[in-house]
């Protein structure tokens, strides 16, 4: 029997020469009772959704029981798992919900914290391996990933930030709660959020309304991120008095963007000539994110996206980092995950001639 490291739990320990798992010859069996009830239902789920998500992911049987939990699985996975939820229930006692997300986050860190650390009776008690952000409504959201927090890092250190990736990675959603911890620590006066509406060729004067209005349509994500991390009251305060500005991409011509938070979501879609214009918009004071994907840029056929270009000319000049995520990084749902990797595959193996063969038939009348 051994104490857990952060004193709130107690963690025992044995082997068995069970055959639970194909292919596992050897088992070991933790066992770990948290002190607080409450505290331990959260690390454990409703309905025990996070142990049945570290069950898949660790290939362990969990069972709880009350506070207790007992873990059956590998040696290692056994020992990965105890680390897990030893580290969800510090999580919890700081405040923080706990989601399956949380728990990949947690197998994330807690995988690096092993393999920097393998003597585990030594670590430090609470030693973070991932960056974090904090916010006043959403309190501290850690990175989930190597890549988030790579990201979050290249945020806290570069003045124009590139972050490109699939969808779900948390590319956007991760620079709206950094701007709105910038504004909420007063380190900068203003988030401008900027969108290429390609949709409408950039021309929005036929649509009704102002212009916030005109591009509100394109900037639904933006919205719901502000959201996430702001009360709705402040988040509306804040487009009232300008101290949060919705602008098309189109208007920015002709600005200099002095201490503020400028963020550019779905650049993919920006022409060259739009993100050189955009790029040199970045006042005294200012901080600049990038966001976009670059499969899926909507542009005219043989019109280069702003973004490619501005990543390759850029590459290497002091201040300016790049970030990028792959399929395994996506974290908005397992299901995303295994769809960006069908794409991925499927756009790998798919011939060019079949593919054309495709958009000449979908030309046809």
């Amino acid at each position: 029997m051994r104490p857990a490291d952060n004193g709130t739990a107690r963690a025992q320990k044995g082997r068995t020469h069970t055959n639970l798992h194909p292919g596992v010859v050897e088992e070991a069996e933790i066992a770990l009772t948290f002190d607080d009830n409450r505290l331990a239902s959260l690390v454990f789920g409703q309905y025990d959704q996070n142990l049945a998500h570290l069950e898949r992911r660790l290939n362990v049987a969990a069972v709880a029981n009350g506070n207790r939990v007992t873990v059956k699985g590998s040696p290692e996975a056994s020992e990965l798992a105890r680390r897990v939820l030893e580290g969800l229930y510090e999580r919890a006692r700081s405040g923080a919900t706990l989601s399956p997300g949380d728990v990949d986050g947690a197998i994330e860190e807690s995988t690096l914290q092993g393999s920097l650390f393998p003597a585990a009776d030594e670590a430090v008690p609470g030693l973070t391996a991932f960056d974090q952000i904090a916010t006043r409504r959403r309190g501290p959201v850690r990175a989930r990933n190597a890549a988030q927090n790579t990201y979050i890092k290249a945020l806290k250190t570069n003045e124009l930030v590139f972050a490109e990736g699939p969808a779900g990675t948390g590319k956007t959603w991760l620079a709206v709660g950094y701007a709105v911890s910038l504004l909420e620590a007063g380190q900068v006066d203003r988030l401008i959020i900027s969108r290429p509406a390609v949709e409408a060729g950039e021309r929005l004067g036929f649509l009704p309304g102002d212009m916030r209005e005109k591009v509100d349509p394109y900037l639904r994500p933006i919205y719901d991120a502000l959201y996430d991390f702001m009360e709705a009251r402040h988040v509306d305060r804040g487009l009232q008095t300008g101290m949060i500005e919705i602008a098309p991409l189109a208007f920015m011509r002709g600005r200099t963007l002095t201490n503020a938070l400028v963020l550019l979501d779905e650049a993919q879609n920006t022409t060259s000539m739009q993100m050189k214009m955009f790029l040199t918009r970045l006042g005294e004071g200012s901080r600049m994110i990038i966001t976009g994907d670059p499969t899926q840029i909507d542009l005219p056929p043989g019109q280069k996206s702003g973004l490619v270009e501005a990543v390759r000319i850029l590459q290497g000049v002091e201040g300016i980092a790049r970030v990028t995520f792959k399929e395994q990084d996506v974290v908005r749902h397992d299901l995303v995950r295994r769809i960006v990797a069908a794409y991925d595959k499927a756009a790998k193996q798919e011939p060019p001639q079949q593919e054309q063969a495709y958009r000449e038939r979908d030309r046809r009348p």
